[in-house]
């Protein structure tokens, strides 16, 4: 018996790349500039296609004919609510949470207004995303929130980054907690380490926190094959972008 979201899904209907072929639908936030943006450049290319959920807007997304969706501000209910109701009717396959922020701080001179920032962007705003976009994903479909090792209780061995390290662990939290809720519905939720990446986001931060940096492009090459290979079967998993599967 073919489900109603199977059927009003016509004829873009597929399989998985690990089997079928088929256009799928993209939704990406953070897509501005950074992994986001090179995630939309790489998922359009391949065949597939993206929509470009960014905080202000890009022109150079839309010069490559990729639907961009400004003023997607994921700490904002409303702004969130109505960039769900501009899609009303999609049937998103992958839902990509890759808006992200980091404010450097020390032990001693903290500002906790930052710390209050980056909850809101790194843990609160995947929430955000994904409870608004549920009416959009279906059986099959795939949600990815792109974490980070540091919040990793296991492998915390220095310290520092305290705002940014507790937001990404949230951010886990969530991924765990989304995982175990959508396994129901066959929505497989998987939690990405693209890897110390060069964007402006990292920038001023200390090397020795971050390690060598790589190029948006090749992280976001790591993180489509990880949601590639996700599926209901390997839910709730924590990845590095180069496939190492990484201690919570």
């Amino acid at each position: 018996m073919i489900s109603d979201w199977q059927s009003r899904r016509g004829t873009t209907a597929h399989l998985t790349r690990s089997g079928v072929s088929g256009m799928r639908t993209f939704l990406v936030t953070g897509a501005d500039r950074g992994i986001g943006e090179a995630l939309c450049l790489q998922i359009g290319a391949r065949g597939d296609r993206v929509i470009a959920a960014c905080l202000d807007d890009s022109p150079p997304l839309r010069e490559r004919k990729i639907q961009v969706e400004p003023n997607a501000d994921v700490t904002s209910d409303a702004a969130i609510s109505a960039l769900a109701r501009r899609l009303s009717g999609e049937r998103l396959d992958v839902l990509v949470n890759v808006a992200g922020v980091v404010h450097p701080g020390k032990l001693g001179r903290f500002d906790f207004d930052h710390f209050r920032h980056e909850y809101e962007v790194n843990a609160l705003g995947p929430l955000r995303v994904t409870q608004a976009m549920l009416g959009l994903l279906g059986p099959g479909s795939k949600v990815a929130i792109v974490t980070s090792r540091v919040g990793s209780l296991a492998e915390n061995l220095a310290g520092g980054l305290y705002g940014y390290r507790m937001s990404k662990a949230a951010a886990n939290m969530l991924g765990i907690c989304l995982a175990r809720e959508l396994k129901n519905r066959s929505i497989a939720v998987i939690c990405l380490h693209p890897g110390s990446v060069r964007t402006e986001m990292t920038r001023g931060l200390s090397g020795g926190v971050i390690g060598n940096l790589v190029e948006p492009e090749e992280a976001a090459r790591g993180l489509l094959a990880r949601i590639d290979e996700l599926t209901v079967e390997s839910t709730g998993t924590f990845r590095h972008a180069n496939g190492e599967i990484l201690p919570w």
